[in-house]
């Protein structure tokens, strides 16, 4: 099967929430709707490994910048279209950038929402979150509704940031094909089927990245006590 039926799409739901809901480790959650994708979906889940098979073969995120290499500063609007720029941000403390999908992706809402529940060990360790999605305003400022972020969510529209970090992929026909039941060229505000790796980028006052995680399988995530751990690490260097 091809397409998405809407049955389908309602046991897709009833999965998401399981592993919402489940007990372990952000990437345990992500392993677990994997596989429940899978079996609801298998075509979807053997493009994806087409689709990472490709990336990997083609160094997918692997030029992004290292730690010890110094972050390309951004200046992006956040959902009420108040611009915000890297430099602004590291002035109050380290900062963990961190590339989505989209509001529609539920790895990035499994993943937004375990970052969300360590907020407090991120505010006491004197570090904060920023979130950036090649999504228009409107639909950043509903992945903020959904998730309730209490971070900024920033439009990178085109990808433009993301290219410049060697971040953005085009998505291929079969994937087009598969998610065609999403509408990404409203979300997106073009019809480019580009999206970034998601990534995180622990970047230190001193505006250097300290810990990055770059994978093109966006079924995998940067564990939070990995995240914690690096934001820790960098605000005691400061």
């Amino acid at each position: 099967m091809t397409s998405l039926t809407p049955a389908d799409a309602e046991q897709l739901k009833l999965a998401f929430q399981r592993c919402r809901d489940m007990e372990g480790t952000l990437n345990e959650q992500l392993r677990a709707y994997a596989d429940a994708g899978r079996e609801i979906f298998p075509a979807y889940g053997d493009a994806v490994d087409r689709l990472v098979e490709r990336l990997s073969q083609n160094g997918g995120g692997e030029n992004a910048p290292r730690p010890g290499e110094v972050m390309p500063p951004f200046l992006l609007p956040d959902d009420r279209g108040q611009l915000v720029g890297l430099p602004s941000l590291l002035a109050r403390g380290p900062v963990a950038v961190m590339f989505f999908r989209g509001h529609w992706c539920p790895y990035c809402r499994l993943n937004v929402r375990a970052v969300i529940q360590a907020q407090d060990r991120i505010r006491a360790v004197g570090a904060q979150i920023v979130a950036i999605m090649p999504e228009t305003q409107e639909f950043t400022g509903k992945f903020i509704a959904d998730s309730g972020a209490p971070f900024p969510v920033l439009t990178d529209l085109d990808n433009g940031y993301a290219l410049s970090l060697n971040l953005a992929i085009w998505l291929g026909t079969e994937i087009q094909r598969l998610l065609s039941y999403q509408d990404m060229a409203k979300f997106h505000g073009n019809d480019g089927w580009m999206l970034p790796i998601p990534a995180v980028f622990v970047v230190g006052r001193d505006g250097l990245v300290k810990a990055r995680f770059v994978d093109p399988d966006f079924r995998k995530r940067m564990e939070i006590d990995d995240l914690l751990a690096a934001l820790e690490s960098a605000g005691r260097e400061n």
